[in-house]
């Protein structure tokens, strides 16, 4: 290759990442300079699909994903997490509605359910005559939601690699314990949230939705101002921005999440999680 090719090469390069850096922050996009490759522009590209295309996925597909989820990393390689892939139309229907209503639960052609699994460990441990007491207090539950959560952010890029999309769905714990039952869960196990999965419909598609500025999330050595008010208005300015361009309610990002975090009404039902998930058999001491 030529010095010109590598430079023109180059040039789209940084060209290709500045594009996808404005659409990620806006105003605020991060210099990385020549820093890219076609994984980093894969995770920035991604946006959640609600309207999927009526087209199946693959056989094999599904066996790809979860084997990318299982190369997560996983706390002490104790693997606290198992996933239940749902195809059958109606069980879809009534996940959907214990979500609160998603209907793209129901037109994803599979729905996958990410949980948090200490069943099988107790099991393990009762089989060396053990009473696996550790597994009683709330380290052992956060494993089982901290690698639940890796596995399936593993398994959303690797399905986007293969022209899938994607969408968590946190309704899963609206009733967690009915859809615990759903699924015949054991003791010990609880839905963390949902992941429809399908070829998504670009006609219907959304935008990439924009980011907080990297000023508020990355801080150097001790935490510093996460709250700044001037980029926050611009962070404001920007959201302003995406959503009148998807045709949204137009809101101040800051005024939304204050809402959101506001009262306890605003948990919908979530504010009695730690009864529910007790009462699934977990310790949490």
């Amino acid at each position: 290759m030529s010095p010109a090719q590598v430079n023109t090469d180059a040039k789209s390069q940084n060209t290709t990442a500045a594009t996808r850096l404005a659409l990620r922050y806006g105003v605020d996009a991060p210099q990385t300079g020549a820093v890219w490759s076609d994984t980093i522009g894969l995770m920035l590209d991604h946006k959640s699909a609600r309207a999927y295309l009526p087209k199946p996925v693959e056989p094999g597909v599904i066996e790809a994903l979860v084997a990318a989820a299982q190369s997560a990393p996983t706390s002490s390689n104790v693997q606290a997490w198992t996933v239940v892939m749902v195809r059958d139309a109606e069980r879809k229907g009534r996940l959907a509605e214990l979500s609160g209503g998603n209907p793209h639960i129901v037109t994803a052609p599979v729905f996958l359910v990410w949980i948090a699994d200490l069943a099988r460990l107790r099991t393990l441990a009762q089989r060396e005559e053990l009473p696996g007491d550790g597994l009683d207090y709330m380290e052992s539950f956060l494993i089982g939601v901290i690698d639940s959560t890796l596995a399936a952010q593993n398994a959303v890029v690797a399905a986007s690699s293969l022209g899938l999309g994607s969408c968590y769905i946190g309704g899963m714990r609206n009733k967690p314990a009915e859809v615990a039952a759903e699924l015949g869960l054991p003791k010990e196990c609880v839905a963390v949230f949902g992941l429809t999965l399908g070829y998504p419909d670009e006609e219907r598609a959304s935008e990439v939705k924009p980011r907080l500025p990297q000023s508020l999330v990355l801080h150097e050595e001790t935490y510093g101002d996460a709250a700044d008010a001037e980029t926050l208005a611009r962070y404001d300015q920007t959201m302003r921005g995406f959503q009148e361009k998807q045709g949204m309610t137009v809101i101040d990002w800051t005024k939304m999440i204050a809402k959101r975090v506001g009262t306890v009404k605003a948990l919908r039902g979530r504010e009695a999680l730690s009864g529910v998930v007790k009462g699934l058999g977990f310790g949490l001491k």
